[in-house]
């Protein structure tokens, strides 16, 4: 599947996109919610100060600049509740420990803090910190799970079972998550997938089933 995908799409170096505290909280901003509207609010949140003005503000004005995010109401408190749990143990918003901590300790310590799930804190070490695991996202599960890579699960668990199939090597682990990203949002898509232009379809037991006419995803 990587070679595949890597002819498709390329080769992305695992070079840090963003700062490790910007890449937790729009991630926690990304769930259920495009990229523009993402970078929308994250650039709005930031307008409200620094991340202690930030945990300080009314959660309605929070809520407000993160509105282009799908579900403010409820990414507004968990943002807030993270923010004073991080400050709270750290002493601040410096999150470079986790670049010696081992990687079990470093996503228990992120999913410890209330809006972060092992997504969230799976790319924050993967993306900021080259450590060795791999994020699945909505797209990432879909394909492996059409693909019969692995059984029909939750993300939570398909982020044991896919890392336990990978060699503990960020580069690989990083332009594998990035392509699969690619081919979900551009072919194995939730609706309708473009099978026919799929350069994983003779590998894919959905298609092996369905052909061309592929159903819509339900987990």
């Amino acid at each position: 599947m990587r070679e595949r995908l890597l002819t498709a799409y390329g080769e992305k170096p695992l070079v840090p996109r963003r700062e490790p505290m910007h890449e937790l909280i729009s991630t926690i901003l990304s769930q259920r919610t495009n990229w523009r509207d993402e970078d929308a609010a994250y650039a709005e949140l930031r307008e409200l100060g620094d991340w202690d003005a930030i945990a300080a503000a009314p959660v309605e004005q929070v809520a407000h600049a993160i509105r282009r995010s799908n579900y403010p109401e409820q990414k507004a408190p968990r943002i807030q509740a993270t923010l004073k749990a991080i400050c709270e143990k750290r002493g601040g918003y410096d999150l470079d420990f986790l670049a010696e901590l081992p990687v079990a300790e470093g996503l228990r310590w992120l999913t410890d803090l209330p809006g972060v799930g092992v997504k969230t804190a799976s790319l924050v070490l993967l993306f900021n910190y080259a450590r060795p695991v791999f994020p699945v996202d909505t797209h990432v599960h879909r394909i492996n799970t059409r693909v019969g890579t692995i059984p029909k699960m939750g993300e939570q668990a398909a982020h044991r079972a896919l890392l336990a199939l990978l060699p503990p090597d960020p580069p690989l682990l990083y332009d594998l998550h990035i392509n699969l990203l690619k081919h979900g949002q551009q072919v194995c898509t939730w609706n309708s997938p473009k099978c026919s232009r799929c350069v994983l379809r003779e590998r894919c037991d959905a298609y092996a089933v369905y052909g061309d006419a592929v159903p819509s995803f339900k987990k």
